[in-house]
């Protein structure tokens, strides 16, 4: 699936990835390729993603945002 992760200055990553692991206000959340559609508010915590290639897993500290599931294609809006 599609990653996007902006912030207001910057794109902070782009590119195809298996799994997000994202900080909600209410708990930790995943989303994974085909997931339904989903708009979420994001609390303050680590936004973690493995590569396509499943051997990757990168992460970026956020304060909080939006993150927004549409035909496979995520993006996370970030403070």
């Amino acid at each position: 699936m599609k990653l996007d992760i902006l912030s207001p200055e910057q794109e902070l990553f782009s590119g195809e990835v298996d799994s997000v692991s994202l900080p909600g206000v209410s708990g930790r959340f995943q989303l994974l390729n085909n997931h339904a559609p989903i708009i979420s508010a994001l609390g303050k915590g680590t936004v973690f993603y493995s590569s396509s290639d499943g051997k990757t897993v990168d992460s970026y500290e956020i304060k909080g945002g939006v993150v927004e599931m549409l035909n496979n294609s995520v993006v996370i809006l970030v403070d």
